[in-house]
């Protein structure tokens, strides 16, 4: 596909997926979307590529829906847009690599939820996320599941009925970022953070990241349960048999990724 809209680059086993309209706040219209979803299905079946850091240029991560293509549209082509978003937004989970959030100025509505989806969160101290579709009259309840899911029903209820503001700290102290960084070092600090992740096998990060989505909302018994069988089989893998010996031979070893 030749991408208009985003740029995608791989820098050592990261992929760099970056939003690349920043005239228009980088909102995500029909076709970013649209080159969002062939680099997440390129992403998933490609070896090479470990962690997956999505960016954006310019001044903000990104405004939310491009509300110019959805003025006076019917309930099918409004259905099409949001069938589109939701799968890019579950590819995010589905994929076996973590994906990488960095995030400066604001994020907000879709741009909020995209953010959300993600992995992990790099802000930059500058960053403010946001779901203010109240204000306008439509509620964001895609974005809901996303922040209701990283924050919880308090926290997310006040993002949800105010549409105001929350500034890089105070998401975090909430739980939707994980580190808040000066803005002149946010590319840094989310690159280091993938390389980080990176030097580990990538069968064990898969298992890792699907493990997680996949008991979040089991019982505790039904998780347990997933889990040890999970174990099992990862124990039984080339790279954790070959990672057991060197951590008891004290050498290293070299990841084969199965």
């Amino acid at each position: 596909m030749d991408y208009k809209e985003i740029t995608f680059s791989q820098t050592h086993a990261v992929g760099l997926l970056t939003l690349n309209t920043p005239e228009k706040i980088n909102a995500l219209s029909r076709q970013k979307i649209r080159e969002i979803i062939h680099v997440l299905e390129r992403t998933a079946g490609d070896e090479s590529i470990k962690v997956l850091v999505l960016k954006a240029r310019g001044k903000h991560f990104c405004a939310g829906h491009d509300l110019s293509e959805m003025v006076d549209k019917g309930t099918k082509e409004y259905k099409f847009i949001f069938d589109q978003c939701t799968r890019m937004m579950m590819m995010l989970h589905e994929i076996p690599q973590p994906v990488i959030c960095g995030v400066q100025g604001i994020a907000t509505a879709a741009g909020c939820q995209l953010a959300a989806w993600c992995d992990l969160i790099v802000a930059a101290d500058n960053a403010r996320f946001s779901t203010p579709g109240v204000k306008i009259g439509l509620f964001c309840t895609t974005p809901m599941v996303a922040v209701t899911r990283a924050i919880g029903r308090k926290a997310a209820m006040e993002m949800l009925l105010t549409g105001r503001d929350f500034p890089a700290s105070e998401a975090r102290e909430l739980g939707l970022v994980n580190r808040v960084v000066p803005l002149e070092d946010l590319e840094s600090e989310t690159m280091e953070l993938a390389e980080q992740i990176s030097q580990a096998s990538g069968f064990a990060l898969a298992i890792g990241k699907q493990g997680l989505y996949a008991q979040a909302d089991m019982t505790d018994a039904q998780a347990l349960h997933y889990a040890k069988h999970t174990i099992v089989m990862n124990n039984t893998s080339e790279d954790a048999r070959n990672g057991i010996k060197a951590f008891l031979n004290k050498t290293t070893t070299e990841w084969k990724d199965r």
